[in-house]
């Protein structure tokens, strides 16, 4: 177990805030709340490291470039395995999301829906 607590507290955490923003222009708001909110149940010291470790397996297995299911192949059964691993991890953690990890959530959701505006503005 402390080698997978060294893992956890080498995580670069900015940039898998970045990766998971990228990943969710492609599949908007609604889809983005959970994501969001499993990256602040990773990054709270008051979640189990056995929980911190689905998460992270959940978030690699969503933006690392390995499919069982390959999306390009079968557009809509391909998303499926990508979806049933965040619900497998949310409906486990989210025991742990606190009204701060909901406000956290609800500020980036609420800055990038205000960047995707200003672009579509910048582009008229």
């Amino acid at each position: 177990m402390k080698e997978i607590d060294r893992f956890v507290s080498k995580l670069d955490f900015d940039q898998l805030l970045e990766k998971i923003k990228d990943w969710g222009k492609t599949l908007g708001r609604t889809s983005m709340r959970p994501v969001l909110s499993l990256y602040y149940v990773l990054k709270s010291p008051y979640t189990p490291l056995s929980d911190k470790l689905l998460v992270v397996s959940a978030l690699s297995y969503l933006i690392l470039p390995v499919d069982l299911i390959s999306a390009r192949r079968f557009p809509v059964l391909g998303w499926i395995d990508e979806i049933t691993a965040v619900t497998i991890a949310y409906k486990k953690v989210k025991k742990h999301i606190t009204p701060e990890i909901e406000s956290e959530v609800d500020n980036i959701l609420r800055s990038e829906e205000h960047t995707s505006e200003l672009q579509s503005h910048s582009s008229i």
